[in-house]
């Protein structure tokens, strides 16, 4: 049932489309099909923005109807797997300013914060803001011990605002899931639950400052990037005390010019600093538009706003540096088959058949110079390939991708010669050499030992437990002496085979970490390593005593 209240904003949305010659959306809507004839003699029809391409025509409808809508569309702007290319560019686009509240309200809603009158907390404090976008607006301060700093508000009454619009999109997501099953596939209740948890993490700003937290502990002392500190005991859930930053915008390449920093470096260290963020972090910042940039003098990046960050597991990182390195190798059956082994598309997907729609969509690229080819764009291309053979593509990859394309088009921009690939394959080369080899499984046991060693004295006691279990089972469902005897016989043999298997695997990781922990160069002898190997061959051997047979 909808209220008065959803109906009159539902009517507002509806004029706003409509004036905007978007009645496509419109009538979609169950509930307004009847009346497509009256929308269409409606006196705003006089004022519709025909001749603009839809996408234009979308992002501005959704400027004008408010902060939600704009962030929701910025959202949705992440998700070119499940959008038109042109729809989803342009909503990129969308641009997150507002008029900004009196400095009064900011100054109520600080010292209301905080506990305290302002003064107590700052020696100065501007009361126009520098920035003012839908969810906050920013003020600069100085800190009685002289420190500059940047003070985030959130907006007041934003909540009720996002909440009564929460609502509604959840209602026309359930009404076209209803009435147009084409847009099933889009699952737009789980797109609107997606934008529901990003707007909340938004309406806490600690939750943005324990991410610049993060960022600036992993660049910690980095030449790369800079990031504010955190001033934890003025931060709250409605405001957020930074550092402040100063330097170059990065989009002011003519002022970067000026000053004399080095364009190509500077392009190359963005390129950097994302694959480091991706795979030596799993964290990357996921808004790196210009505004959100600056440049110091010497050259070094540094970051704002923390709001909207991904998360990248190790499978997901394998996934990407698979792909890539075969994606320029042009070695498309080896992309088929990481997709295949990772599980991202169903077993029964014949390879041959994925390989030829990987090709398809790929070789059109390498027409290009190899300094034109977008990362970016291959990943869009390859999301877009999986989805046809039911391929779930996670939100954090397609985060990433649309932040892909920022890093690129801002690099490109710096530096128009810029050559991604020459400064991404030997970080992905040696990120799989040491996250894929015998290395890597060294430093997984030396990692996981500790864990193991932990758990060891509880075995005996799971083994006996296990045992008596299997035997009292086993016992239930035989009948005769001679099947028990059979049973008893079967379970002396499995407890000696654990014992071996037990013991093996302690020699294994015990010779596995004397290999990692020796540091004596390859080639040279040295009593760790040898004795290393000799317990690995010793726990090998046990082990494949202890291997379980086969039990009908």
């Amino acid at each position: 049932m909808i209220r008065p209240r959803q109906f009159a904003r539902l009517l507002r949305i509806t004029q706003v489309f409509v004036r905007h010659d978007l009645d496509e959306f419109v009538t979609a809507i169950h509930l307004f099909r009847p009346y497509r004839l009256l929308l269409r003699l409606a006196p705003w029809r006089l004022f519709a923005r025909r001749g603009l391409p839809r996408g234009v025509r979308l992002r501005e409808a959704l400027e004008e109807l408010g902060p939600v809508f704009v962030k929701f569309g910025q959202m949705l702007s992440t998700r070119p797997d499940l959008l038109p290319e042109d729809i989803a560019e342009e909503l990129a686009r969308l641009q997150d300013n507002v008029p900004p509240f009196s400095g009064d309200e900011s100054v109520r809603l600080i010292e209301q914060a905080l506990g305290g009158k302002l003064d107590a907390f700052f020696s100065e404090f501007s009361r126009v803001p520098i920035a003012s976008a839908s969810v906050a607006q920013v003020h600069i301060a100085r800190l009685h011990d002289g420190s500059e700093v940047a003070v985030k508000v959130l907006r007041p009454g934003i909540e009720s605002v996002i909440e009564r619009d929460l609502e509604l999109l959840y209602m026309l997501a359930r009404l076209a899931v209803r009435y147009v099953p084409d847009t099933r596939r889009f699952r737009p209740v789980e797109v609107v639950d997606e934008y529901n948890k990003t707007i909340h993490d938004e309406l806490d700003l600690r939750v943005e400052s324990a991410n610049a937290s993060r960022l600036r502990a992993n660049f910690q002392d980095s030449n790369l990037l800079y990031v504010p500190k955190v001033y934890w005991d003025l931060t709250r859930r409605t405001v957020m005390v930074l550092e402040r930053i100063h330097g170059i915008p990065v989009g002011n390449v003519e002022g970067l010019k000026a000053a004399g920093v080095d364009m190509r470096r500077l392009a190359h260290n963005g390129v950097e600093i994302f694959f480091t963020q991706a795979f030596r972090d799993g964290f990357f910042h996921a808004d790196m538009h210009p505004g959100n940039i600056f440049v110091s003098p010497e050259g070094q990046y540094r970051a704002v706003d923390f709001g909207i960050m991904g998360t990248l597991g190790e499978k997901d990182k394998r996934y990407l540096a698979e792909n890539f390195l075969a994606f320029f190798n042009r070695d498309y059956h080896a992309v088929a088959d990481a997709h295949l082994r990772a599980g991202w598309v169903p077993a029964g997907t014949r390879i041959e058949e994925f390989e030829a729609a990987i090709r398809t969509v790929c070789e059109p690229v390498f027409a290009r110079p190899i300094k034109d080819i977008s990362f970016g764009r291959f990943l869009l291309h390859l999301f877009q390939t999986a989805r046809r053979f039911n391929m779930e593509v996670q939100p954090q990859l397609v985060l990433l991708q649309k932040t892909l394309f920022n890093i690129e088009g801002l690099g490109r921009r710096l530096y128009p010669d810029l050559d991604l690939w020459d400064t991404a394959k030997p970080y992905l080369e040696r990120w799989m050499s040491e996250h894929m080899g015998p290395r890597a499984f060294i430093r997984t046991l030396r990692n996981e030992f500790p864990k193991w060693w932990a758990m060891l004295p509880e075995i005996p006691a799971l083994v006996h437990e296990g045992l008596r279990r299997a035997g009292r089972e086993e016992s239930a469902r035989e009948s005769t002496a001679r099947e028990i005897e059979q049973l008893r016989r079967q379970l002396r043999r499995q407890h000696r085979r654990l014992y071996f298997a037990a013991a093996g695997s302690g020699l294994l990781i015990a010779g596995a970490v004397m290999l990692g922990m020796d540091v004596a160069p390859y080639g040279e002898a040295s009593w760790g390593r040898v004795l290393g190997w000799a317990l690995a061959a010793m726990g090998g051997f046990m082990l494949l005593r202890g291997w379980p047979e086969q039990i009908p």
